[in-house]
C-alpha cells in the first residue's frame, strides 16, 4: 500500500467548549496519511493519476477555517468524512492536535483511521 500526506498542516478556527474559545481563533495541526496506489501517475508521469494533496489540503483548509466545533474529535471525524468521499481514499489515518490545550504539553488532540487498507 502506498501512502500519500500531508504533515503539519496549520489551519485557524473557533473550536473548544469553553466561552472564552468561542471567542477567538485558535491554531490546530493536522497530519494525514491517504491510501493511494502511486504506480498509475509514475508510470505516466502526470498528476492526472496522482491523488492531488494540494487539493485535499486547499479543501481542508477551507472547510476547518470555517468550522465552529466545540470538539476536536468531531472535527477530525468531519475531515475524515470529507477526504474519503470526496477524494475517493479507501483508508486514512489522521492526527488533530490542538497546541497549548493543557498546561505543560506541547499538543493534545486525537489520531483517527477509518476505512481499510
Amino acid at each position: 500500500m502506498d501512502i500519500v500526506f500531508i504533515e503539519d498542516l496549520k489551519v485557524d478556527t473557533v473550536i473548544g467548549i469553553y466561552d472564552w474559545e468561542r471567542q477567538i481563533r485558535q491554531t490546530i495541526s493536522i497530519d494525514l496519511e491517504m491510501a493511494h496506489d502511486i504506480q498509475p501517475a509514475a508510470q505516466e508521469d502526470t498528476i492526472d493519476k496522482c491523488l492531488d494533496y494540494k487539493s485535499v489540503a486547499k479543501r481542508i483548509i477551507s472547510f476547518v477555517e470555517e468550522s465552529e466545533f466545540q470538539l476536536v474529535e468531531t472535527l477530525a471525524e468531519k475531515i475524515a468524512e470529507i477526504v474519503r468521499n470526496e477524494f475517493n481514499v479507501p483508508w486514512l489515518k489522521l492526527k488533530l492536535s490542538k497546541p497549548g490545550a493543557v498546561r505543560g504539553s506541547k499538543n493534545v488532540g486525537v489520531i483517527i483511521e477509518r476505512g481499510t487498507k
